[in-house]
């Protein structure tokens, strides 16, 4: 198949592009690239006869139009957002313009080209969301998010994406377009932006600055490997019933201090310091605006309808991550240079 991908220099969308390229796919990678994008993140693939990149910002329905009409993609698997919660909270404006005003962009663009080439049985509309536009949950483990469960989020970003999984629906009802939604955990891997949580401990770590935790770190997180993830999106955009949605997740809850220690653990093991433990260096910071207090997926419907479970445990998965960064020091330090890397973390 010919698979469009918005977004796929990012974090999770070039980990949807490596694997569906090595599994035979055609890909059309488009991406505005903005700050967070990085086109090394593709560098294995870039080369690959199946492989197209197109430099387009999701807002330009023009572009768009000549993108579908150039490349005539089977499936779309739109990933591209603004997706940094601390970015959202001091500039909510870009977050809207991208993540819904993009997603009707994506969408109206998508129609036409279904339309114009006869609405073929084939054609397919993923969108990609997450499991902060239900909100938060209580500290029970019992109570988890499922694909029923009330919109209710509770930051600019979630909100974003509330709108646009919304939009989405609305085609599908009204147009008939053929569309699926997946909504996930937080993901962590290789080739993480070096701003988000799990980087950021690694790097300051290994640069001996403090390791910034909100609040007294209660938070709890579902934490998903990206190649995981990027598996079960695959099998959704091929298999999964039109018009319905699928929760991923990773089946691995922490508190936000648990994986910290964690991490600084599998640190001290791999790059030891001349002495004590890089857990020395936790420092608690004051909580972020609206900070909610647990995320948790329940995955039964893409388990039974579809087979899909994570293969890797948050444990695996966080000494294969912590290893890659100790490797690939080049790429995770230029990214650190680009303007406003970080800028958030503590702010009241």
């Amino acid at each position: 198949m010919k698979i469009l991908v918005t977004g796929g220099a990012g974090f999770i969308g070039s980990a949807v592009v490596r694997l569906a390229i090595a599994r035979g796919h055609q890909v059309v990678n488009l991406d505005a690239l903005t700050y967070a994008a990085c086109l090394e993140n593709l560098a294995s693939v870039a080369d690959a006869p199946g492989y197209a990149f197109e430099q387009v910002d999701i807002r330009d329905g023009a572009a768009l139009a000549q993108v579908f009409a150039r490349h005539k993609p089977d499936w779309v698997m739109h990933l591209a957002a603004e997706s940094h919660v601390d970015r959202s909270i001091d500039g909510p404006g870009v977050f809207i313009e991208t993540n819904v005003m993009g997603t009707y962009q994506m969408l109206a663009a998508a129609r036409q080209y279904w339309e114009d080439e006869g609405r073929p049985e084939t054609f397919r509309f993923h969108h990609i969301s997450t499991d902060e536009v239900f909100g938060s949950l209580p500290n029970d483990p019992e109570v988890k998010f499922t694909e029923d469960t009330a919109y209710d989020p509770r930051s600019p970003y979630s909100a974003s994406k509330a709108g646009s999984d919304h939009l989405v629906r609305a085609w599908h009802e009204t147009y008939g377009l053929p569309v699926v939604l997946t909504n996930c955990s937080n993901n962590y891997g290789p080739f993480h932006f070096p701003e988000k949580l799990i980087p950021v401990i690694i790097l300051n770590a290994l640069a001996g600055k403090p390791l910034p935790i909100y609040g007294d770190g209660s938070n709890i997180r579902d934490w998903l490997y990206v190649e995981d993830h990027a598996d079960a999106l695959l099998l959704v955009v091929e298999k999964g019933a039109l018009g319905r949605s699928y929760n991923i997740g990773g089946e691995n809850e922490r508190t936000n201090l648990q994986l910290v220690k964690t991490l600084c653990g599998i640190l001290d093991q791999k790059r030891p310091k001349d002495s004590g433990s890089y857990a020395d260096q936790i420092t608690f910071v004051t909580d972020r605006p609206g900070h909610d207090a647990r995320y948790a997926i329940d995955p039964s419907r893409i388990r039974n309808e579809l087979g899909w479970r994570p293969s890797v445990t948050v444990e695996e998965g966080l000494e294969k991550t912590v290893q890659w960064y100790l490797d690939n020091e080049p790429w995770w330090r230029a990214l650190q240079n680009r303007a406003g890397v970080g800028e958030r973390l503590g702010k009241g």
